[in-house]
């Protein structure tokens, strides 16, 4: 048993079963919080670390947005989650394309890993040295005003609600102890979730995700404040539905949820109708959702890649197409990640 399930043995010995979403930010806490948890050495990959491709056709679409919106100066370029500044790098060199916009950009990145905030910082200073961003652990305190926010596998990481149907109520499934004392789920009090699904039978598990909600409607409201557009790429539905997706990962390999808590990357789909939901009640304009491979194509993806592999030995060519291919295919990333775009009320969809 390590450190932090000791803690959470005892903290639920003291004062009884506790929510998973109590649980996941603990875990996600110590875990984010002691390790870059990224590449092969770490337990998961992400888009921008699998191609370049990603973020300067994000770059380019965030250009193209800041062109509908009047070009409005300076302008809060704000990414949630940053990782390792990676998809930050790559979007501020697509930028170019737009020198007014490019040198007027204030970055700002919302992280609370000191690990993951020393590696942004160093990703930035070799790459874009002129750029000194500013770093802050919500984003509530991100100076209001026309913005580009960008989110990438972001929202999957919160700390989630489980709701279990029990006949014609609800009841909250909690983690408690089993006879051993070791951790275990168990189901919790009446209770009603903040969204509910269209159709739910007894025993259905439904996910909620409060935090996440919370910070669509901090996202609608300043896109409704002043001009700007946002874009949250993650894996999810888009239909709020029953069903149990709460995961752990450790080492790129599925681990049991509640085992060595705080060693293993917690994540659970993104539920897409609920974020947009609360993106459109802060004011916000949202667009249709639409799967990741669709949105990369239909924004360039494999122009880009054609103008990559210019000059390129062989090697290098498969290695960038490989990249691509697991970005955009509909059997590896491209169905199952999403893409929710809003801006500004009065602006045409992105």
């Amino acid at each position: 048993m390590n450190p932090l399930e000791r803690q959470l043995v005892e903290l639920i010995r003291a004062s009884g079963p506790i929510g998973i979403d109590r649980f996941m930010a603990l875990a996600l806490g110590h875990y984010y919080g002691s390790r870059d948890p990224l590449g092969a050495a770490g337990d998961f990959t992400t888009a921008p670390e699998i191609s370049q491709v990603f973020g300067e056709i994000l770059g380019l679409w965030g250009a193209d947005q800041w062109q509908r919106l009047g070009g409005p100066l300076p302008l809060r370029l704000i990414e949630l989650g940053p990782g390792r500044g990676t998809l930050m790098a790559d979007l501020l060199r697509a930028l170019k394309v737009l020198p007014a916009l490019r040198q007027a950009v204030e970055v700002h990145f919302v992280e609370t890993s000191p690990t993951l905030r020393l590696a942004q910082a160093e990703t930035l200073r070799r790459l874009h040295p002129d750029l000194t961003p500013q770093w802050h652990d919500r984003l509530e305190p991100v100076p209001d005003g026309p913005m580009l926010l960008v989110a990438n596998e972001f929202f999957d990481a919160l700390p989630i609600r489980q709701w279990l149907r029990d006949g014609t109520q609800w009841r909250e499934r909690q983690v408690g102890l089993d006879d051993g004392r070791a951790l275990r789920f168990v189901t919790g009090p009446i209770g009603m979730p903040p969204v509910v699904p269209l159709v739910a039978t007894d025993g259905d598990l439904f996910e909620t995700c409060e935090p996440a909600l919370a910070i669509a409607n901090e996202i609608g409201r300043r896109l409704a404040a002043a001009p700007g557009a946002a874009v949250l790429i993650d894996y999810g539905h888009g239909q709020s539905a029953v069903g149990d997706t709460l995961q752990a990962l450790k080492g790129h390999a599925y681990a049991a949820v509640l085992a060595d808590a705080g060693e293993a990357d917690l994540t659970a789909h993104v539920d897409f109708d609920a974020l947009g939901q609360a993106l459109i009640e802060a004011g916000a304009n949202v667009a249709a959702l639409q799967q990741q491979g669709r949105f990369l194509i239909d924004n360039g993806a494999e122009l880009r890649l054609a103008a990559l592999l210019r000059g390129k030995d062989e090697t290098a060519g498969l290695t960038l197409k490989a990249g691509v291919r697991r970005l955009i295919d509909p059997m590896e990333m491209g169905r199952l990640f999403k893409v929710l775009a809003a801006t500004s009320p009065g602006r045409s969809a992105p």
